[in-house]
């Protein structure tokens, strides 16, 4: 019997690969936490980030084969959750565009009702909801470095790779995105 925990992610690719359903099942049970938290914070919908948390290990899947076992599993998921929340992103703005230009007749009924449930009233939810949200709306370059380093805990360089861009960039995005976040925190208090 094997132990599938004990095992490098390297070696669950490989044996992922070579048809071993429960390899790729541990790398899910040992990733899907971070890479749903990655999502939740892009979208900031739970719902959502639970279906392209689904894609993104769907994708996984699929170019398992071109996984690096050098590189960080962690990281090369998060890249490809990263594409994920980007072309939903890209989606969700034809699809806005495109309801603007069709009739409104029979659309009432999709009206999304924002207001938090009275069961979920307790301050602490609240406020990672007004989080969540306020993050979501940062612009995608602010967002991506914020939510990997200091969300999901990469490291600097480990984000860096990810989003292909420098340390001094990532340095840079984070501060901007603290500083925007700070300012839409303030301005949704008064």
């Amino acid at each position: 019997m094997i132990d599938w925990t004990a095992l490098t992610d390297g070696e669950l690719a490989a044996l992922s690969i070579a048809g071993r359903q429960a390899a790729f099942a541990e790398i899910m049970h040992r990733y899907r936490q971070p890479v749903f938290r990655l999502a939740r914070a892009f979208l900031g919908d739970s719902d959502q980030a639970l279906d392209l948390t689904q894609e993104t290990f769907v994708a996984a899947h699929q170019a398992l084969p071109r996984y690096d076992g050098a590189r960080p599993m962690r990281a090369w998921l998060s890249t490809i959750a990263i594409n994920k929340c980007r072309d939903w992103t890209r989606k969700r703005a034809v699809r806005r565009f495109l309801s603007f230009a069709m009739p409104i007749d029979g659309q009432a009924e999709a009206v999304v009702d924002d207001q938090v449930a009275i069961d979920d009233a307790a301050a602490d939810r609240q406020e990672l909801e007004r989080v969540t949200r306020a993050i979501s709306t940062l612009p995608m370059n602010l967002k991506e470095a914020l939510v990997l380093r200091t969300i999901e805990g990469l490291s600097q360089a480990e984000t860096a790779e990810v989003l292909s861009i420098s340390e001094k960039a990532v340095e840079t995005r984070l501060y901007r995105a603290r500083a925007r976040l700070i300012e839409k925190m303030g301005r949704a208090k008064g």
